[in-house]
């Protein structure tokens, strides 16, 4: 090992990341063969949010030894967050094969938690990937299979998350929990990180219980929820905060559902259920799930706009002279697929501009990666806006300066859905092939937009097209639209969460309390 590696290495360990980078660049130059300076080279720039030199280090670093497993982790997790995720899956899968334990283990959970947004599998393959790293966990669990409790009073049900303190999160789900009738339901709070707040959108009820639960293990929280005899259990987690999906092998609650986070099969083939509805998970997809699909009538994702956002602003078409296209979706999200499709809406209007704001987009050498990727494409960096994250109203105000949102796929928004078309921006989306392809189309539908959800990618593309072509009839549209979907079922989280309580004391009555 060198000087300098040994230098960089120290710099790393204290967190001086721009030094430890020049460090390790310097230890490549003297001498291009020395992985372990690639690898730290790599990870340090990942570190720094840098994801494409990452990428450019960590292959180097795999170049020089093709069967160095940490590399490819490193490489693969650079990978997804650039939107690369099918390569960044074939990395994993290498090191499902040829890693030892804890890097399969590793690589199995991140291709169960990545799998919905990788284009080259399907709900099969997704099913399969999610089993796999199920079946790898439950090896050394051994589940309570706790029994009913005789019923002597309110049903107690138990929200399991790690982001209740979050109100960007929370407004997709906190408003369907205050809405429960405390007469009837016991709520407790099972909270990693962060616990519920007034400012997370939180009505305080003095019959609540609330769990900080942060550090402990999956096992004594079960031990936990059975000694304080739950009913109901209801993962809010899903993939988005993987380790404590397996809490839920330990059946530590006599009847567990899956809400949200999931998009597809948790793997799980003892829950109760996984909920969702008919236009994510339509008639005939069972097949593709471990568990039963309990479908809510309009939308399994509800909004309560709890907290103050921008008003909505006219479409920019109209000072601008030009359409702009965007998106704020997330970064892992914009597949090549994504692009391409987005280049040819774009290509298709005259002078328009396609704006994208995310996080990742903040560093030069990922906006650089973007600006190439989309130039394969046709479409050219003079017709690009990209730029990195903001604070949450200024985040928001963006839409100001969008006049079409184009949705990613197959990772549909979400929240990113709901927050756009809350802004009065037209969100374009289509009826993809997995429910993470149909989440924005299941919003939609609820808000009753279903204009904006084409059947499939052709229309997708021919409907932005000509949108953009006759932009004079956005404006009154957007003026009207926040006040249209305020009263629909996209935005009535009271209504889904009586759906909710009617299915939770179906299920315990029919477990036999």
């Amino acid at each position: 090992m060198t000087a300098t590696l040994t230098t960089a290495d120290a710099l790393h360990a204290k967190g001086q990341l721009p030094e430890a980078i020049a460090a390790y660049r310097e230890a490549v130059r003297s001498d291009p063969g020395l992985y372990l300076a690639w690898y730290g080279l790599g990870c340090a720039l990942y570190t720094a949010g840098a994801f494409s030199d990452a990428v450019t280090a960590l292959r180097r670093a795999v170049k020089v030894a093709p069967s160095a497993m940490p590399a490819r982790a490193t490489l693969g997790e650079a990978l997804y967050a650039l939107g690369q995720v099918t390569d960044s899956n074939r990395n994993y899968a290498r090191i499902a094969r040829d890693g030892d334990a804890t890097l399969r283990q590793l690589a199995l959970g991140n291709i169960a938690c990545s799998a919905p947004g990788d284009p080259a599998m399907d709900n099969a393959a997704i099913r399969r990937a999610r089993e796999a790293w199920i079946a790898a966990e439950a090896a050394t669990i051994r589940p309570l299979n706790t029994p009913p409790r005789p019923r002597d009073g309110k049903l107690r049900i138990g929200y399991l998350g790690a982001f209740f303190g979050s109100r960007n999160w929370m407004k997709g789900y906190m408003g369907v929990i205050n809405a429960h009738d405390r007469d009837r339901f016991e709520v407790h709070f099972i909270a990693d990180r962060t616990i519920p707040s007034a400012e997370s959108g939180y009505r305080d009820h003095p019959d609540d219980r609330i769990w900080g639960v942060t550090g402990v293990t999956n096992e004594k929280l079960a031990s936990l929820i059975m000694e304080n005899a739950l009913d109901v259990l209801i993962d809010l987690n899903g993939y988005s905060f993987q380790r404590r999906l397996p809490l839920l092998l330990y059946r530590a609650a006599p009847v567990q559902f899956s809400w949200v986070g999931m998009y597809g099969t948790t793997g799980i083939a003892g829950l109760d259920g996984v909920i969702g509805d008919a236009a994510v998970a339509p008639s005939g997809e069972e097949k593709f799930f471990s568990e039963p699909i309990r479908r809510v009538r309009h939308t399994y994702l509800t909004f309560d706009m709890f907290y103050p956002v921008p008003d909505v602003a006219p479409p920019p078409s109209l000072a601008n002279g030009f359409v702009t296209f965007g998106s704020l979706a997330s970064a892992y999200k914009i597949t090549d697929s994504v692009i391409a499709a987005w280049s040819r809406i774009v290509r298709g209007v005259p002078n328009a501009r396609l704006l994208l704001r995310n996080r990742t987009l903040g560093e030069a050498g990922n906006r650089a990666d973007f600006v190439a990727r989309f130039a394969a494409h046709g479409l050219p960096a003079d017709r690009l806006i990209l730029e990195g994250g903001a604070e949450h109203f200024a985040f928001l105000r963006t839409y100001d300066r969008i006049d079409i949102a184009l949705d990613a796929f197959p990772y549909n928004g979400g929240t990113t859905t709901a927050e756009a078309i809350w802004q009065g921006v037209p969100l374009l989306t289509f009826n993809g092939d997995r429910w993470a392809s149909r989440t924005s189309r299941s919003i939609l539908l609820a808000a009753g937009l279903d204009a904006f959800a084409a059947a499939d990618e052709a229309g997708f593309v021919a409907t932005g097209i000509r949108m953009g072509l006759a932009p004079e009839a956005l404006a009154a549209s957007r003026e009207t639209q926040r006040a249209r979907i305020a009263v629909s079922p996209a935005f009535d989280p009271a209504g889904l969460c009586r759906e909710l309580e009617a299915l939770y004391e179906a299920t315990v009555r029919r477990s036999g309390q």
